[in-house]
């Protein structure tokens, strides 16, 4: 009895250092994965947002569907996109990107 009494207290000052460490790698793993995760995906959702604000006539786009098309006219919530001779679909803001051929010549 008197020897598990002795190991149970030498057991003790080593738990207690023990948990500032814990905390720190919980921090470290949140600082890291904010920064590789959430703020580059901030980042680019801010610059699509830019994108679909500053969109104009004659623009290049691409709808998230593939759809290749020029803007003809741009509304609240919608872009009208010629994307034949006659051929024009009105799509919503939210399903264009940039032409991949452009980015960068702004």
């Amino acid at each position: 009895m008197n020897t598990l009494g002795i190991l149970l207290q030498a057991a003790q000052p080593q738990q207690q250092g023990g948990g500032y460490s814990g905390l720190i790698m919980i921090a470290a793993i949140f600082v890291i994965f904010w920064l590789f995760f959430i703020r580059p995906q901030n980042k680019k959702q801010k610059e699509m947002q830019k994108f679909r604000d500053a969109l104009q006539k004659g623009d290049k786009v691409i709808t998230v569907g593939g759809i290749h098309g020029k803007v003809e006219e741009v509304k609240t919530t919608t872009v009208m996109i010629s994307i034949d001779n006659n051929v024009k679909i009105e799509v919503e803001k939210s399903s264009l990107v940039a032409n991949p051929n452009q980015v960068g010549q702004n």
